[in-house]
Formats: C-alpha cells, structure tokens, sequence
C-alpha cells in the first residue's frame, strides 16, 4: 500500500491494473522533500548567542552597583532593628527584674551582646545573648547602656550612630526615658 502519494493519469495511456505501467504517473507535489528539511535546522547562530551573552554582561554591569547600594543600606537598616530591640529588650527584662538584676547592651563592631550584670565585664557570661551585625557597619557613641531595676530608666543618655561602609549614617538616641528616638 503506498500512502501520501498521488498518482495522475497520463494523456493517452490505457488503462491498466499494473501500478508500474505508464497508466500512472508518480507526482512529486505532495511526496516529502527529505533534502530540503534535513537543511533547516532549528538552533542559534553564533552572532545570536554572542548578542544574548553580551547582552547579559551589559545588564549585570549595570545591575551590580545598584545591587552593592541596595545590600549596604539593607544592611544599615538590619543593624539600626537589631540594635533598637535588644536595647527594648534590655529595658524590658530590667522593668521585670527578671533574676533580680538589671540588664544592659554592649555594642561592638560585629555584634550587640545583650547581658545580665551591672556592667558588661561583671556580667553573668551564662546569659549573654549575641546577635550579629554586618562586619560593614561602624558604631560610633555610647558602646554600653545598662537599665536600671524596676523602673527601667538607662544610666546614660545620647545617641548612638551607625554608619554604614559607603557613609550612609543612622542615628539611634536615647533620652532619660528609655524611649529610643
């Protein structure tokens, strides 16, 4: 059985059962053309791929400092929540006299160490609770608060200022409150 192919009947042929005989005549209009498909191929020249890498290089280039500046202040912002909490926290666990002691923050670069202990040499290392800050970010002020017991009133007032490696700066103040502006 052939499929797909037509045949046509030739001007002035007889009739004939034989397919070989000259009563048909193979058409080449619907038979597969193998040369011409096996030709075209489906891919990427060279020129579109180097366009499409050059391409990325330009949009990471331009991408990268954004990225760098959105990274720092991010970072800036992270240091300014961590270090507002463990003060809170500091004050918190002050007003509550938990194990009837006050409570205070030592800030470093690279980290705030909440502590248990009228000062952060005398403290009680067993409840220190560390959390780190980006390495990128300098401390300038006040490096230790302390609270005191029951009301929670810090002994030292002012403003602690974060700055940040391309000089974006957060200032944190303190008032006699406790409260951190």
């Amino acid at each position: 059985m052939i499929s797909g192919l037509i045949f046509k009947k030739t001007k002035g042929a007889k009739k004939c059962d034989n397919y070989n005989s000259s009563f048909f005549k193979l058409s080449n209009k619907s038979a597969p053309n193998f040369r011409a498909s096996t030709s075209i191929l489906g891919g990427f020249t060279l020129i579109e791929v180097m366009l499409v890498v050059s391409l990325l290089v330009i949009i990471g280039g331009i991408s990268a400092p954004f990225y760098q500046a959105f990274q720092v202040k991010n970072d800036l912002d992270v240091a300014s929540g961590i270090i507002s909490q463990t003060l809170r926290r500091a004050q918190v666990l002050s007003q509550s006299v938990d194990g009837d002691s006050s409570w205070g923050v030592h800030i470093a670069s690279g980290s705030a160490t909440l502590f248990r202990g009228a000062t952060y040499a005398s403290r009680d290392v067993s409840f220190d609770e560390i959390f780190e800050i980006s390495t990128n970010i300098v401390p300038t002020g006040f490096q230790e608060i302390v609270y005191s017991k029951f009301y929670g009133y810090p002994q030292i007032t002012g403003t602690l200022t974060l700055t940040s490696s391309n000089n974006e700066t957060r200032a944190l103040s303190i008032n006699s409150r406790g409260l951190i502006e």
